[in-house]
């Protein structure tokens, strides 16, 4: 019951984490799920099962707030549910002894990239253009093989580089990418059930991670208003960094003092990468301020009649109460330009 309580809080700390980044529910999962001596297959398995849960509800979510981007959803969920029917199959055929550093390799990979990426600014610019499917085919197909080998990174690979092209607004990329990936989830299990069969998948841990992640869905849309998420994304890459690093320093034999300066050489980055993190965090805010504080000064300016030159400006409006009725006499009008009265019309009807 214990187990099954902190598979739970794993599940909840997860989708807390996806709900603030768009991302590394999977990757945070696995993570936690390997350092409680789960098998890496097993561990994927049980993951991506539960994710058709979530990311469904995640989709529908999106689909109704307008998030999703069909042309997208259609041409990387295709593709990246064909790669993670093969990843499931490959990690499937491997023993847990080779699984397990593959795994962690890719999942510090992935880490390291959070730390690397949510230390700078995020980019907030666009282009103009549509993503073609040369682009998203691929994309799809790395990713969805990347995510079932490692547990987790269909996010992590998908959503930076759609945000990183530019031409797509940041909500729509998350809502297209998490949307997406309820297809992929379903492929990545079909293939474990192939591989594994029906025992390969921990189905109380699967309920337990399942349950988890739909309790914090709610919460993970208030924290996102709260916590940065440059600030967020940091500090769970530098969690995941070190938790896969004890593994695979574990296969490569790494004893003695090595692997305590291995890890402090790993803390020193992380906060480094956090320092960084609060550093652009800062500037983007201060940045946003001096827009804001300019915008409010120039508005009114640009309101104001003073701001207009006289001779660009539109002469008053005049009342019609305004102009008696002996402005325009009469005898300026042609009498043959002007309009018989109601007396000579009923005269010229009697002829």
């Amino acid at each position: 019951m214990r187990k099954l309580l902190v598979l739970a809080l794993v599940g909840l700390a997860a989708q807390l984490v996806d709900g603030a980044l768009g991302m590394a529910y999977g990757l945070t999962s696995s993570t936690l799920l390997l350092l409680v001596g789960v098998a890496p297959a097993a561990a994927s398995a049980s993951v991506h099962l539960a994710e058709i849960g979530t990311t469904l509800a995640a989709g529908v979510s999106h689909w109704r707030f307008g998030n999703v981007d069909w042309r997208v959803v259609s041409r990387i969920a295709l593709p990246g549910a064909v790669g993670a029917f093969a990843g499931a199959t490959f990690l499937s055929s491997i023993s847990t002894e080779s699984a397990a550093p593959w795994m962690a390799g890719i999942l510090f990979t992935l880490g390291a990239y959070l730390l690397v990426r949510f230390s700078r600014p995020l980019r907030t610019d666009r282009r103009g253009g549509r993503l073609r499917g040369r682009f998203l085919g691929p994309l799809g197909l790395v990713a969805g093989f990347v995510d079932a080998t490692g547990g987790g990174g269909w996010g992590p690979v998908a959503t930076p580089a759609l945000l990183v092209s530019g031409r797509m607004e940041p909500r729509k990329v998350i809502g297209s990418v998490d949307t997406s990936e309820f297809v992929v989830a379903g492929a990545a299990s079909l293939g474990f059930l192939i591989g594994l069969g029906s025992e390969g998948f921990l189905l109380p841990m699967v309920a337990a991670l399942l349950i988890g992640g739909l309790i914090a869905a709610p919460i993970a849309a208030w924290l996102v208003r709260i916590v940065p998420a440059q600030l967020l994304g940091a500090a769970i890459g530098g969690v995941i960094v070190l938790t896969n690093a004890r593994t695979l320093m574990r296969s490569a034999d790494l004893d003695g003092p090595a692997r305590p300066a291995v890890y402090a050489l790993l803390a020193v980055a992380w906060v480094a990468a956090l320092a960084l993190a609060v550093r652009a965090l800062l500037r983007t805010r201060r940045q946003r301020d001096v827009t804001a504080t300019a915008l409010a000064a120039v508005s009114p300016a640009v309101l104001s009649p003073a701001a207009v030159p006289a001779e660009d400006r539109l002469p008053p409006a005049i009342p019609s109460a305004a102009v008696p009725s002996a402005a325009v006499p009469s005898t300026a009008v042609r009498a043959e330009d002007r309009l018989p009265t109601p007396a000579a019309l009923s005269s010229g009807g009697d002829h």
